[in-house]
């Protein structure tokens, strides 16, 4: 294992984590709701911004798998990573342009933006197996998510001193805001220097021009959806991950809207936010030694039964206090759930199409996405409460730990070894 290569792989980690913390989870949300979308009714401005994530799933749903199979087939993973990175920067730079009643042009960079940050981490992960051997994959991958959650989390801190204190530096709460954007762009093209410097594809494979390799990608996926099941053991992970996984993007997309409804300050939902990325440091890379000494599947299975403590914790929460304690056991497991999420997958893949399995594992991830919040709003109307709603999702997490229960890892490494050469 080439330890500068492997530093170069995990400080990307750390560039990209920058969006998804202000981005998707903390600071455009708010500027959406309040500059962007001013000038609609409050309940249609939160259908749009719902609208908008719907719209990027529904994309990335589309083209993750076929674009896994091209870096595949063509031995372009650094490749795409780096134009998928590139347009992610450029959608982060000009949302500083996004200004007041501007909500068209926030949505279009925002769903760029979002399917950028989606893709290039189907590349990103890809390289996971190259860069790193199967009995360090672990502890790698769940360093990688560890720097990506203090990253995110130190830039998160930095635009909170802009935006919560604008006069302190001659600004207005929006050109502030809009700094803090930029500064997202800059971030992310900096510190992806190392892995573009350090990480090499390996030989193309392919001659083929760029139409033939998405028409012959495109008939690759159709063929791997029929093969799927001839790696029952992936298969059975991949189904676990997404009960378990559509859990945990719902507790993540819906615990600020929850957490406002029953009456907690944006100040303290905020700074919640922050104390889950600097939480998720440490426990990341401890759940990763966890791994290393009981197992990563016994890992995975005890960080989610966290996630069931947690929605029932959800369900009674009444004050600040109460929110805060959840944010804490939230940064406690959503690191290494993640990452050994992640290395797990990794080792059920046929090693010689690491970025087409891997799309389907983003698209399994991202499609699961769309069913948990629609199962916590239908359980919330229904029952006139949202405390259901959060309740709901422990069947998620239920189904997902009876299924990991019965995963055979080894089993699984055994079939992506006997299928390696089957295309």
């Amino acid at each position: 294992m080439d330890k500068k290569v492997v530093r170069a792989w995990i400080w990307y980690d750390w560039a990209n984590s920058a969006f998804a913390t202000t981005m998707i989870a903390a600071v455009m949300p708010i500027f959406f709701s309040d500059v962007a979308a001013k000038t609609l009714a409050k309940t249609t401005a939160t259908a749009y911004w719902g609208y908008t994530e719907s719209i990027s799933l529904v994309l990335l749903v589309l083209l993750s798998p076929i674009l896994g199979s091209i870096a595949d087939r063509a031995g372009r993973k650094k490749q795409f990573l780096r134009s998928f990175t590139y347009l992610g920067i450029g959608s982060s730079l000009l949302m500083a342009t996004i200004d007041e009643g501007e909500w068209r042009w926030a949505v279009v960079l925002v769903i760029i933006g979002s399917l950028a940050f989606a893709c290039s981490n189907i590349f990103y992960d890809a390289l996971l197996p190259e860069i790193a051997e199967e009995k360090d994959r672990d502890m790698v991958s769940s360093r990688g998510y560890a720097l990506g959650y203090i990253g995110g989390g130190v830039l998160l801190a930095l635009q909170l001193v802009f935006i919560q204190k604008p006069d302190w530096f001659g600004l207005t709460t929006v050109s502030a805001t809009q700094i803090a954007f930029a500064s997202v762009g800059v971030w992310w093209f900096f510190f992806s220097l190392p892995i573009f410097k350090h990480v090499k594809d390996k030989e193309n494979k392919s001659a083929e021009s760029f139409f033939q390799l998405c028409k012959n990608s495109t008939q690759q996926v159709i063929r791997t959806i029929g093969q799927l099941p001839k790696y029952p053991e992936l298969l059975r992970f991949l189904i676990a991950f997404w009960f378990f996984n559509d859990g945990i993007n719902t507790i993540i997309k819906m615990a600020t809207i929850y957490g406002r409804e029953i009456g907690i300050g944006t100040s303290d939902l905020i700074l919640a936010l922050l104390i889950t990325q600097f939480v998720g440091l440490p426990f990341t890379l401890l759940f990763g030694k966890f791994a290393g000494w009981f197992g990563s599947k016994r890992t995975l299975i005890t960080t989610i039964i966290i996630y069931l403590f947690i929605v029932i914790l959800g369900y009674g929460m009444t004050t600040s206090f109460h929110f805060y304690v959840l944010a804490v056991l939230v940064g406690v497991v959503q690191g290494g759930s993640q990452a050994l999420s992640r290395s797990i997958y990794s080792q059920l893949v046929p090693a010689n199409r690491n970025a087409e399995f891997f799309g389907f594992y983003g698209l399994s991830g991202k499609f699961s996405a769309i069913f948990g919040p629609f199962v916590f709003g239908l359980a919330g109307q229904l029952t006139g409460s949202s405390r259901f709603g959060i309740l709901s999702l422990a069947i998620f997490f239920v189904i997902g730990i009876l299924l990991l229960w019965k995963l055979n890892l080894e089993k699984g490494r055994q079939e992506a070894i006997s299928n390696i050469s089957k295309k």
